[in-house]
């Protein structure tokens, strides 16, 4: 690809279609996709009510800009917020479209309440909001914004999951706290017991806005429509994407009324909200926002991560972490970059995050056959990995 600008390191494959949970080359070969876009493709590939939806909207209105009313618009939104504890959706095309929003509508909620001394935005090490200017001085990882530097002022840093810190960094000039319930492209984290429930706490106590970044762990993805549902924290507002669509380019701000602090000239997308993307988020909303659909990805996120376990028992120092179908598997520099190639060799898409985790996050709609298709894959990767590290006892 040589008039593509090299801004990722690709691998040596080719897809050019897709079905369920699989992806096809035109040499013949097919992958099991087990990262899903990287927690995209919500419905798999060629899903009959997304590719429905797509090309009946397509045939109709594509897109129709902001300056008027789009009716589907106002309808999914209205979905959204039912399905949800929020009042108001702002519509972008990405997550980080969407951080970029919900940091612009903390600061002028804490400007209008307080003052414009009340504007810094608190976030965690090993995050990630986006590659943004707001999203990247926002991501608590140097390694990301070296070169690109100076960062945006305003942003304060904590080492995620320790309350204490968090609480010396917050005061009277937090306007908002923004934190990935699960962080994602850090290592499949969760964040550790009361450690939400805390920043909850602080935030209403310094009249700051709690902001959940669930970019990566929403549209069913932990079982829940998003990982807050089963957390028992309601943050003031929620960032979309990734799933939110399908794998069709859209994001979403979602912010209860209280908090809604955006008005007209303060923000806008020129593609947001466009018909086709809703048609798309429709058409997602109706597949994922089933009890017995998430009650099933509960179901297969279980399987997956107690095999999981099981497996990484028999490997010194691995660790499984993550919910549902975003789950991370922890082997360490050493076997993981082996482990992730051999799945690769072997027709299994997995992710490798950090050079020392192991990523999974399946459509929604894999199937149990595919689950355990996938996991007798991974161990033959992992004791692959293994026999050829002497340190490493296989049981």
């Amino acid at each position: 690809m040589k008039h593509v600008m090299e801004t990722y390191k690709r691998l040596k494959i080719a897809p050019t279609s897709g079905k369920g949970s699989w992806l096809f080359d035109d040499e013949g070969n097919r992958y099991l996709d087990f990262i899903a876009g990287i927690a995209t493709n919500a419905l798999g590939h060629g899903h009959p009510a997304l590719v429905g939806a797509i090309k009946e909207q397509a045939e109709t209105l594509i897109h129709c800009s902001n300056l008027y009313e789009v009716p589907i618009q106002e309808e999914v939104a209205a979905l959204l917020t039912e399905a949800t504890d929020f009042d108001e959706v702002f519509f972008c095309n990405s997550g980080a479209e969407a951080n970029e929003a919900a940091i612009k509508l903390a600061r002028k909620h804490a400007a209008e309440s307080f003052g414009p001394e009340k504007h810094e935005v608190l976030t965690f090490d090993k995050s990630f909001h986006g590659r943004t200017y707001g999203g990247l001085s926002a991501t608590a990882q140097p390694a990301l914004q070296e070169a690109f530097g100076p960062m945006l002022p305003g942003f304060a840093y904590a080492p995620f999951g320790d309350l204490e810190a968090a609480r010396t960094q917050i005061g009277p000039q937090t306007a908002a706290v923004l934190v990935e319930p699960i962080q994602g492209e850090g290592g499949i984290n969760v964040a550790p017991e009361g450690f939400l429930e805390g920043l909850q706490e602080l935030c209403d106590a310094h009249g700051a806005l709690l902001i959940f970044d669930e970019v990566q762990t929403g549209m069913g993805r932990t079982g829940h429509l998003y990982a807050y549902g089963g957390m028992g924290v309601v943050p003031d507002v929620l960032t979309s994407a990734k799933g939110l669509g399908g794998g069709v380019p859209v994001g979403a701000l979602l912010a209860k009324k209280e908090c809604a602090a955006l008005g007209p000239g303060n923000h806008g997308s020129t593609f947001g909200g466009n018909p086709l993307a809703m048609a798309a988020v429709r058409a997602v909303l109706g597949v994922v926002n089933d009890p017995r659909f998430l009650e099933e990805v509960r179901f297969k996120g279980n399987i997956l991560k107690n095999a999981l376990e099981v497996l990484a028992a028999r490997v010194p120092g691995a660790e499984v972490r993550g919910e549902g179908l975003l789950i991370g598997l922890d082997l360490g520099p050493e076997l993981a970059p082996g482990v992730f190639q051999k799945c690769l060799d072997d027709g299994l898409l997995v992710n490798l995050v950090g050079g020392r985790t192991i990523r999974l996050a399946p459509p929604l709609t894999v199937t149990r056959t595919e689950v355990r298709h996938a996991l007798n894959t991974f161990r033959g990767a992992v004791d692959a990995g293994v026999s050829v590290q002497p340190e490493f006892a296989v049981a």
